[in-house]
């Protein structure tokens, strides 16, 4: 609900006066402690008549949903007060707060000023609504905002433990995920966007865009209202951080981030016991007798450009002129919250529709009749109840909305289901309230066809619709979006638990070193790119380097040791770059072959004939793609994209591997997606055949493989069960164990060599 959420600074907005909303809705799906931090608490800290200090609940969509959440057992809500208070006032209110639970982040004019007025609500708020001509880029302000997250991320470290659930809430805390994260590692934290989340094109305009989303991947799930805004942090997150994406998931240094959907609902039940209050039933009396058989239309929103009312009152003038018989038998009610409207763009937006429904009144009103009537203030529960309920049509049309959950407190109003909602298709509840006259707000045709739909809608229709979207809204209620979205989140700590005992910490690794030290026959079978040295943007610029040979060198002398290097390079490549070492080389994922000091063999042969046909096709996407190139090797062709944009590699890729199929199917290829490169090869022929062939060789009793892409699994699915199998940067693998990166792999093997000199001194 909009109304009584904020205060005009100018005017004495009353707030409503209730107690403190309380856990009243089915269990929570965790007995852990969860930690809510957002902007606002769910209270305002207020003077009364005697001069006392007392607590005023938030009636918000957020306060509603979350009342199930801090009160019960040790939870905690951290966020501002509302009020800016000196120390000796501080302390009076403290325990009133935590009697509550409630912990105050005390914040001063100056920060309000910049982080939350400033980089807040001038420039993420309508960047994130599609107002780039309104946003503001100030350095200041940046600086204000990350020392304010910091200041909020320090509150919730003095009493965060790792067992704990922090739940953060939107975009005023970006930053919050990281900062926590850094200090404690092990921790569950989630977040969640209350409002858009930008297409890339116009997200990539703020100067601050990676800081930003390194912030957000601080948490463990992310969670938005549509499936769009989760398409598009995901679409930012590979474009802009060159982050691995695999579905809705985003590997950040080895842990895995969820970013999913989860539209919010509202308090249905309470919406309901509010229509039926005695006081809420003389309201709606008084406004049938005032209205008598008019056709009422509400609308009901903050003051804000990105709600449409300009739009949406040109739409109900031009009803007036185009239907000239719906004079007087309509009037408009709309409410504006006030909002911010000292600042230049909400002031202007404030007079121009003082000016717009003054034009639209003088020309259209008769004695007995005003076409729209305009309330700029906030109303009681009661009043607004009574509104929804006697409103025969919800006119709910923003420019751009995380939710909307005003549409979805008419409908829930609705103890009488006759009524009608017209519904803009930029607000997330579109998504949802299918049933709903839906219109685009920049058509202003089309939302007078709407409006005259509306109007001449048949009850059997209206009473239709309306069960419908009731029926909606009461399954997937406020109660079920928390219950849902922390459910998911420990869901992702488990899997993430999982995951992380794959890591290849300590323990393992001295436990591989001692079965190492004691094995009297072993091999190595080593993935060159990504796992021995790093990717580079031209394939042949990745020449060893003097570390690598000396390693590769100082493992390959240990006379028990069989060292491999198995690659997708050409076998004059590989004979190049390591023939000068005593190591064993398989080239083109097993083609190739070449034991130290023998010459080159092929593993079988192969035909070639395929080979024109698919790079007819590699050439047309190499055309199509600037920075993408074709690799020939012997017996294999490969579509690298390394030096293409990330969003457009990756949806090319796709295109090919989808063009692909057919032909590889009936010819006998294999198409390998590997990092950043798309090969097509005989499918006789990869890197677990080659491997299986050289186990059968000999027995061997410490057995390791590594690599770093899906070329690589053929290798992990190759090996015994006693094997010991690593994947490089990934965890989503066949392999016992992964790391992050070829530096890491180095660190192992260089603990290899070492174990190999200790074994000499010993002797």
């Amino acid at each position: 609900m909009l109304f009584s959420r904020r205060k005009n600074k100018q005017k004495n907005i009353p707030y409503i006066t209730s107690s403190l909303p309380s856990f009243d809705e089915g269990g929570l799906l965790t007995e852990r402690r969860i930690i809510i931090v957002s902007n606002r608490l769910p209270v305002k800290v207020v003077i009364n008549k005697s001069g006392q200090f007392q607590l005023q609940p938030s009636e918000g969509g957020l306060a509603t949903g979350l009342s199930s959440v801090y009160k019960r057992n040790d939870n905690l809500w951290i966020g501002w007060p509302g009020a800016f208070l000196d120390e000796r006032q501080r302390a009076q209110v403290q325990p009133l707060l935590e009697a509550e639970k409630l912990l105050p982040v005390y914040l001063t004019e100056e920060e309000i000023a910049a982080y939350y007025e400033g980089f807040s609500n001038e420039t993420l708020w309508p960047l994130y609504h599609y107002f780039p001509s309104y946003t503001l880029y100030k350095k200041d302000d940046w600086e204000m905002y990350c020392a304010v997250n910091r200041k909020f991320a320090e509150h919730v470290l003095r009493v965060a433990r790792e067992e704990d659930i922090i739940w953060v809430h939107d975009y005023q805390l970006c930053l919050v995920p990281e900062l926590i994260r850094q200090q404690l590692p092990n921790v569950t934290i989630g977040f969640f966007q209350h409002i858009p989340f930008p297409d890339f094109e116009i997200f990539r305009l703020l100067p601050w865009r990676k800081e930003i989303l390194k912030g957000l991947l601080g948490a463990d799930l992310i969670g938005f209202h549509t499936l769009d805004d989760t398409k598009h942090f995901i679409a930012s997150c590979s474009r802009l951080l060159n982050l691995e994406v695999m579905m809705n998931r985003i590997v950040v240094e080895g842990r895995e981030v969820m970013v999913d959907t989860f539209p919010m609902g509202i308090d249905f039940e309470k919406f309901q016991q509010w229509a039926r209050k005695e006081r809420t039933l003389q309201n709606e009396r008084r406004l049938r007798s005032l209205v008598g058989s008019l056709k009422i239309m509400i609308s009901v929103d903050r003051l804000d450009y990105s709600k449409g009312i300009l739009n949406r009152l040109e739409a109900f003038e031009q009803l007036l002129d185009r239907y000239p018989h719906m004079r007087g038998k309509i009037s408009f009610i709309q409410l504006v919250v006030p909002s911010r409207d000292q600042v230049p763009q909400y002031r202007w937006l404030k007079d121009e529709i003082d000016k717009k429904v003054s034009s639209i009144n003088s020309r259209f009103s008769s004695f007995g009749w005003t076409p729209i009537y305009y309330f700029y203030r906030s109303f009681q529960m009661d009043m607004l109840s009574a509104l929804y309920k006697t409103a025969d049509i919800a006119m709910i049309t923003p420019m751009r909305d995380g939710m909307n959950l005003v549409s979805k407190e008419y409908i829930a109003s609705k103890i009488d289901p006759r009524g009608v909602l017209i519904l803009s298709e930029m607000a997330g509840a579109s998504k949802e309230l299918l049933h709903a006259i839906i219109v685009n707000p920049n058509d202003i045709e089309a939302m007078v066809d709407a409006l005259l739909q509306a109007i001449e809608m048949p009850e059997e229709e209206q009473v239709y619709r309306i069960r419908a979207m009731q029926e909606i809204i009461a399954k997937y209620n406020v109660y079920h979006w928390v219950n849902l979205f922390i459910e998911t989140l420990e869901e992702v700590k488990q899997q993430q638990d999982k995951l992380t005992t794959k890591m290849l910490n300590r323990q393992v690794t001295e436990h591989m070193i001692r079965h190492y030290a004691q094995a009297r026959k072993r091999i190595l079978l080593l993935d060159y790119d990504g796992t021995l040295v790093p990717y580079f943007s031209d394939i042949n610029q990745a020449i060893p380097d003097r570390e690598l040979k000396r390693l590769l060198l100082a493992l390959a002398r240990d006379t028990r040791n069989r060292v491999v290097v198995i690659s997708g390079r050409t076998h004059e490549t590989l004979s190049k770059w390591l023939g000068d070492l005593p190591v064993d080389l398989i080239a083109e994922h097993g083609v190739w072959r070449k034991d130290h000091g023998q010459d080159w063999q092929k593993f079988t042969d192969l035909s070639t004939a395929w080979k024109p046909s698919i790079r007819h096709i590699l050439e047309m996407y190499m055309h199509r793609t600037p920075g993408s190139f074709i690799e020939e090797k012997s017996y294999s062709l490969a579509w690298h994209y390394r030096n293409v944009s990330a969003e457009l590699g990756e949806e090319r890729a796709r295109e090919l591997i989808d063009n692909l199929k057919f032909f590889s199917s009936h010819h006998g290829l294999q198409v390998l997606s590997g990092n950043k490169v798309i090969e097509i090869k005989n499918a006789e022929v990869n890197k677990g055949k080659a491997a299986r062939a050289l186990l059968k060789e000999q027995r061997y009793d410490f057995i390791l493989a590594i690599g770093d892409d899906a070329t690589d699994e053929d290798t992990f699915r190759a090996m015994p069960s006693r094997a010991y199998t690593i994947r490089v940067g990934s965890t989503l693998s066949l392999a016992q164990y992964y790391l992050r990166s070829y530096q890491e792999v180095r660190a192992l093997l260089n603990n290899f060599a070492e174990a190999n000199v200790e074994e000499l001194i010993k002797k």
